[in-house]
């Protein structure tokens, strides 16, 4: 196991997922119920499979696709967002 590769995916998912809809839910969810463990599995398994998802499909893609594309593409989207972003807010 590349514990670089490991420890770069653990930080950029966990800061993504910082303040997001999901962590939002979970929490709204906790303070609405009397079992906090059911609710923290439950969202865990959750995100669980949401990521197996990913790496599925990514590494159906990344057979399709050389990976230097898979970057550019992913680049150009993020440039793209936050330039959306940037002239959207006035």
């Amino acid at each position: 196991m590349s514990w670089r590769l490991f420890a770069s995916t653990f930080g950029a998912i966990f800061l993504a997922e910082l303040g997001d809809k999901t962590q939002l839910a979970t929490f709204s969810l906790s303070a609405s119920s009397d079992s906090r463990w059911t609710v923290f599995l439950a969202a865990a398994s959750a995100l669980v499979a949401t990521s197996a998802l990913g790496v599925l499909a990514g590494e159906a893609v990344g057979r399709l696709v050389p990976a230097i594309w898979l970057e550019r593409a992913a680049g150009v989207a993020f440039i793209a967002m936050g330039a959306i972003l940037l002239v959207g807010r006035r």
